[in-house]
């Protein structure tokens, strides 16, 4: 499995854009579709970006802020930001493509992540595991006394969302409205 897992996490983003393609062309947008879907994408968007305030990639392990609820706050905003692009296109088929693709390419890269986090940070990942659920989200933050973190990561840092360059997914998911709004505009002329 872990040379599928590699495949996936290396070219995740890149099968994304035939599949985007697709997700358009079976779209059928209106502006309440396209509003609504919006208003969920936003909700996920908040979600990576809060998150990504606290991650600090490859230099430790993550386990304050939202990372205290669930081992990965980035791809649960992904999730909802999926969401909201099913709702947005206002078409079955494409809903099931984007959801049909989180749900396996994400599944596999998730379970890749957390072999390489329990590599690099042994005891301390697996107790942050055993309190902490890997996608669907605790109701109340872990107290994870066992494991440590560094202070600098106990909150949230405006720098390491920048550093994260999780703008891009906010860029991409307006362009997606945009895209959707063409079409709609386009389809009544």
């Amino acid at each position: 499995m872990s040379e599928y897992a590699a495949f996936f996490a290396r070219w995740r983003v890149r099968l994304g854009y035939p599949l985007a393609v697709a997700v358009l062309l079976l779209a059928r947008p209106t502006p309440q579709s396209l509003a609504v879907g919006a208003l969920v994408g936003i909700a996920g968007l908040w979600l990576r970006a809060y998150a990504a305030g606290y991650l600090r990639k490859k230099e430790q392990l993550t386990v304050t802020g939202p990372y205290a609820c669930t081992r990965n706050p980035l791809y649960l905003g992904s999730a909802i930001l999926a969401a909201g692009a099913a709702v947005a296109t206002r078409s079955l088929f494409s809903a099931a493509i984007l959801l049909i693709y989180f749900a396996v390419v994400y599944s596999i890269v998730m379970r890749r992540e957390e072999g390489e986090l329990r590599h690099f940070h042994g005891a301390a990942f697996d107790a942050y595991a055993k309190a902490v659920p890997l996608f669907f989200p605790r109701l109340m933050p872990a107290r994870l006394g066992a494991v440590t973190a560094p202070a600098e990561s106990g909150s949230f840092s405006f720098a390491q969302y920048k550093k994260n360059h999780e703008w891009q997914a906010a860029v991409g998911f307006l362009l997606l409205l945009v895209f959707l709004l063409l079409l709609w505009r386009f389809r009544l002329h």
